[in-house]
């Protein structure tokens, strides 16, 4: 999957809908898909290439089915978000038994028990005095939400011009207009502008793509990309900024880690220019670097973290925002108030769905299982680093990038035709034929993305590293 996917696919199955259409007819002619490239599937009279639309109809632990029978190796756990795996009975069962219960009641000053057990929960996981949830149904909402708080918070104690933001180049940060005006790909945003303004970029921390001068010193380069987030609230004038978003591994571009010293000086930078550090966590929360929440993996404390995906294992939709008893702190008295909220926010069976996730991470010990694993993984995927075509292999816990490259000496990229060749029109389809579902990315530098479910183990790394090999092996013959 790309920006603009474009993959190739084999005809599907003759499964058909109620009104006896087939299910990739149906597809192609009434399902609006996200980030979807639709010209594949329309027909060749049409100006398409007339191919179908994979349909997948079933999971269990780390396999995917489609609807032709084939059995695939989940390697991106859906969307970043299955980290316990498929078919987990124990949360659909919760699922089951809150609807019979209270099917849904809104968080506009009411409560229900699961979103009060659940944000206690969480309360407890998150570090500092982060005690505070609000619930969102995605990550997008989340870092909707965590701007719009920090607006309202510096308006409220008296430093009312501070409402820009400051992000990362290439970072990924959703599509609601705020955070997408936060998001730093260009081509996510371009048209939809003109954005939300106030919304500043500087440089990731791909230390791959760093200075020459810097890419053999990670601490000096940890301290030059943090300084630049200094230096961007200088020139926008620090009682402009109110806050700084940053993931804890930066998802687009490939799995960038953070450098040694990075977010100490960041933390640093943040309390000297009093800007709040948002750390969003959509994708790296929930035992995906290896503790609940990434920052005490990295060893920061933040003042917002923002997050969804393996809080519910996908299970049902769920995102929220965890603030500082701090900025929450104008809110307890008088007549003040949050003017915002979400219809789902903290739905019951979302929230029953999570504490049945939970519960499955302390029964299994999901995260000690990822930081002992991690290692393992990573070593297993830095063998195709022996490839022509592998030029970097980074990330951290279960959360990889491997970065694709034309000259490994010289660490030359593709042309954006060369990457249209390579990504769309071979690796999407040849990595799916193998039997590995995964992320082929060009948002940045061309990227192949792993995020496995957690319980995976060194079995499943090899049998992922050994169908990478085969196939990245023969994309030499397709540029």
């Amino acid at each position: 999957m790309s920006i603009y996917p474009n993959e190739v696919w084999e005809p599907s199955s003759d499964r058909h809908t109620r009104t006896g259409k087939l299910y990739s007819d149906a597809a192609r002619d009434h399902l609006w898909m996200h980030f979807t490239r639709h010209s594949v599937f329309e027909g060749h009279e049409a100006g398409g290439l007339g191919h179908s639309v994979p349909i997948i109809t079933r999971g269990e632990g780390w396999k995917i089915w489609d609807d032709r029978g084939n059995e695939y190796i989940d390697g991106l756990s859906g969307l970043f978000v299955t980290n316990v795996g498929h078919s987990r009975t124990e949360i659909a069962d919760a699922i089951a038994a809150q609807a019979r219960e209270l099917a849904f009641f809104p968080l506009w000053s009411y409560a229900h028990p699961r979103a009060i057990e659940l944000a206690e929960r969480l309360a407890h996981h998150a570090p500092g005095d982060l005690n505070r949830v609000f619930f969102t149904t995605g990550g997008g909402e989340a870092v909707e939400t965590a701007w719009k708080l920090a607006k309202q918070y510096f308006k409220l104690t008296g430093k009312p011009t501070k409402h820009k933001v400051i992000s990362r180049s290439i970072a990924y940060h959703g599509t609601p207009q705020g955070a997408l005006s936060i998001t730093g790909i260009p081509a996510a945003k371009e048209v939809f502008e003109p954005l939300v303004p106030g919304a500043h970029k500087v440089p990731n921390t791909n230390i791959y793509r760093a200075p020459e001068y810097l890419r053999d010193d990670e601490k000096a380069f940890g301290r030059w990309a943090a300084d630049r987030i200094a230096e961007a609230i200088e020139f926008e004038g620090p009682d402009t900024v109110a806050a700084v978003f940053l993931e804890p591994v930066q998802n687009s571009g490939g799995c960038f880690p953070p450098p040694a010293g990075y977010f100490d000086r960041v933390r640093e930078i943040c309390d000297e220019y009093d800007v709040l550090l948002v750390s969003d966590e959509t994708i790296c929360a929930f035992g995906r670097i290896g503790s609940m929440f990434a920052c005490d993996d990295l060893g920061y404390v933040p003042d917002i973290i923002t997050t969804a995906k393996g809080v519910t294992s996908g299970y049902a939709p769920l995102g929220l925002m965890i603030a500082s008893d701090r900025l929450f702190e104008p809110f307890r008295s008088g007549m003040t108030y949050f003017p915002h909220g979400y219809t789902w926010g903290g739905h019951p069976v979302s929230c029953a769905a999570a504490m049945a996730n939970l519960d499955i991470f302390a029964r299994e010990g999901l995260n000690d299982h990822v930081k002992a694993n991690a290692p393992v993984f990573r070593a297993t995927l830095d063998r195709l680093l022996d490839l022509p075509l592998v030029g970097d292999v980074r990330g951290a816990g279960y959360f990889y990038g491997i970065e694709l490259v034309k000259d490994k000496s010289t660490r030359e990229t593709f042309d954006d035709d060369e990457s249209e060749r390579l990504l769309r029109g071979f690796l999407s389809k040849a990595l799916f034929d193998a039997g590995l579902y995964c992320r082929a990315d060009d948002r940045g530098d061309p990227v192949v993305q792993l995020a496995p479910p957690l319980t995976m183990g060194p079995a499943e790394f090899d049998e992922i590293e050994r169908r990478l090999r085969g196939v990245l092996t023969e994309a030499e013959n397709h540029l």
